[in-house]
């Protein structure tokens, strides 16, 4: 196994904008082609566009992007502005008098009450569309969907740290695999070999362990308190794949997310990940898997590693 540029998996073009005061972003996943594609929404607390289009037993079976957003539910008008600039560069589904592109997308809560009203739009979409195309790239930490992310929010913002975007590829032999994750979450990003946490809810420099914090205030009952989470992403191959093995990849693919982040998947975020497949290169199934595994547990890492520190929220490589 070694590690590639996400960008070196072919069919695949990557693009991102960030709001003037950098406090929310979107980052798009595209494929002029088509890629079978599949979802799979773990968290209590989504916010999704189109995904109900690739339930296996559904008539599409390709898409032609993703997005993902910042600004809450007002950050799924990022994809009209995806699918207006992939209709004008002639990417979509042929019905005759246009072609309709299909652009599923997620989104996370980063609002805040300083300049709350600077949220992710169909213009963003369309300008990071149009990033993609020309120049596809990433930035990992406070860029794109990732801008405004944050972790460890158990005991509110003056607990939490920055959180942000992150990606990894790796390749064996010919297939590819490769995640970009934007990491919001209401739990502790760790390191899961050692199990050290790397940034979360911390007091003074001195992580708290959101895990542990949780189980101590059992009885209070006080759930419903938490909010602003999510860790959305999604998983590239160039690997075939039909669509219901996308949607059960997509599952395999949040171990990633449960390895890294503690705790994972609770009723107040909404963690979705998405599988795109270029249709290149025969592979098992289960051992894609295991490579999607790693590739969104190090992208969850490096979104927290990369991520830099703002005027309210240290950052990991600050602490």
């Amino acid at each position: 196994m070694k590690e590639i540029e996400i960008t070196d998996i072919e069919g695949f073009f990557f693009g991102q904008k960030e709001s003037e005061d950098h406090h929310t972003g979107c980052t798009v996943i595209l494929n002029k082609a088509g890629a079978t594609a599949g979802v799979d929404v773990r968290g209590g607390a989504p916010g999704t566009r189109e995904t109900d289009a690739l339930k296996s037993e559904n008539l599409v079976d390709h898409i032609h992007g993703v997005f993902l957003a910042g600004g809450s539910a007002f950050g799924l008008e990022v994809g009209t502005g995806v699918m207006k600039y992939l209709e004008e560069a002639g990417v979509g589904f042929d019905v005759g008098v246009t072609r309709v592109p299909i652009v599923p997308g997620a989104i996370l809560f980063d609002l805040r009450e300083d300049g709350q009203d600077m949220r992710p739009d169909a213009t963003m979409g369309y300008e990071a569309a149009a990033s993609a195309f020309h120049h596809s790239h990433l930035k990992q930490g406070n860029f794109g969907a990732g801008a405004g992310a944050t972790v460890g929010k158990g005991k509110g913002p003056s607990f939490s740290m920055k959180g942000g975007l992150g990606y990894s590829a790796i390749q064996i032999g010919n297939v590819k695999v490769g995640a970009v994750v934007a990491v919001n979450c209401f739990g502790d990003v760790v390191n899961p070999e050692t199990g050290q946490i790397i940034a979360g809810m911390q007091k003074k420099g001195t992580f708290l362990n959101s895990e542990d914090v949780m189980m101590d205030e059992v009885l209070e009952g006080r759930t419903n308190r938490f909010r602003g989470n999510t860790t959305i992403g999604a998983v590239v191959t160039n690997a075939i794949v039909d669509k219901p093995a996308a949607n059960k990849l997509a599952a395999m693919s949040h171990d990633g997310l449960a390895r890294t982040i503690r705790p994972s998947h609770t009723f107040v975020d909404g963690d979705t990940l998405f599988f795109m497949g270029s249709g290149k290169i025969s592979c098992d199934y289960n051992s894609l898997g295991v490579m999607a595994v790693r590739a969104v547990e190090t992208a969850v890492q490096n979104a927290v590693i990369h991520a830099r520190s703002t005027k309210n929220f240290l950052s990991a490589k600050d602490l």
